[in-house]
């Protein structure tokens, strides 16, 4: 079983991912880590394993094969690189730097070490996706994506900038990584906004356009001041198929979509999947098949689109000349 070590106790690492460890019979979920001790304890009672003070300690144990890391963006690369150094596999949350320079250098460095790394997009792991693709008339020729969250709390680390914030790292990379599971590599920025709130120091919102060289596009949206969306949907050539709940739905869900095709619109409910217990089972089978190349290309691609982004627009939001 590969042994995984927690570094923080992250709201994404309590809800999802400590109980799809501890339900996967790939995996073993041996250590959690805090800078406050007291919250390890009682983030990793619930799962019987050892609680520790420091995300280092986590490092230096010898029951560690791998680490999950779940801290603000602005402190992935620190402990990414330090986890490949001791040896370790890592599972990072999303997106997996805060730039496209320490996302190639990391991709590189566990490359040279033999090591595993990869970024935690889950939703690509369920089966709906490939469900909706096999239910499109015609041949997919466009995307719209959305994923929007009602206003936050003020204290949230996603309004801190020093932190990595911003609706961009937290919830466009969404839109984008769909762009990239249905359209594949080649993508270009052609248009890009962003709204920054001046006194939160972070963008809020924002839309991006995509394009490949044949013309295909992909219309994307996220922000976190808005009513809720997880939705995307695919254009054929004789068609389409909506898809909501797209990015969390629960694993007894059966996602509700609307095929628009030669026949009309009807709607339709996807199957049920699991996509948490399908991304620890697919890190745990990389573990134990050396070689994967595919998602460190798919993390690094994804940094290019972010950094793509950022420079297509400056701070208001206007596209540079």
């Amino acid at each position: 079983m590969l042994r995984i070590g927690v570094l923080g106790c992250a709201d994404i690492a309590r809800r999802r991912m400590l109980p799809a460890f501890a339900a996967s019979a790939a995996v073993e979920l041996a250590v959690v880590a805090s800078r406050d001790l007291a919250k390890a304890e009682e983030t990793a009672a619930p799962y019987g394993c050892a609680a520790v003070a420091g995300y280092g300690a986590v490092l230096e144990r010898s029951d560690v094969d791998a680490v999950y890391v779940p801290l603000p963006v602005a402190h992935h690369a620190e402990w990414v690189e330090r986890a490949l150094l001791a040896g370790k596999h890592v599972l990072a949350e999303k997106p997996l730097t805060g730039d496209l320079a320490s996302t190639v250098r990391l991709t590189e460095l566990a490359a040279a070490r033999g090591l595993v790394l990869r970024e935690n997009f889950m939703f690509p792991f369920h089966g709906q996706h490939a469900e909706a693709l096999s239910l499109l008339d015609g041949e997919l020729v466009g995307l719209t994506a959305a994923f929007t969250v009602p206003p936050l709390k003020a204290s949230d680390i996603r309004h801190q900038p020093e932190l990595g914030g911003g609706a961009l790292n937290d919830l466009g990379v969404y839109p984008l990584r769909t762009a990239q599971l249905f359209l594949g590599a080649g993508l270009e920025v052609v248009g890009a906004r962003l709204r920054i709130d001046e006194k939160l120091g972070v963008d809020v919102a924002g839309a991006v356009l995509l394009a490949r060289e044949d013309g295909v596009t992909a219309q994307l949206t996220f922000g976190m001041e808005h009513s809720y969306r997880s939705c995307y949907e695919l254009w054929g050539s004789a068609g389409a198929v909506s898809v909501d709940r797209a990015f969390a739905p629960p694993a007894d869900l059966a996602p509700p979509a609307r095929l628009t095709g030669r026949d009309g619109v009807r709607q339709v409910a996807l199957g049920r999947n699991d996509q948490y217990g399908n991304a620890v089972e697919s890190f745990a089978a990389a573990v134990r098949t050396p070689g994967e190349q595919q998602a460190a290309a798919d993390a690094v691609a994804l940094a290019r689109l972010v950094d793509d982004v950022r420079r297509a627009v400056d701070l208001e939001g206007i596209p540079r000349p």
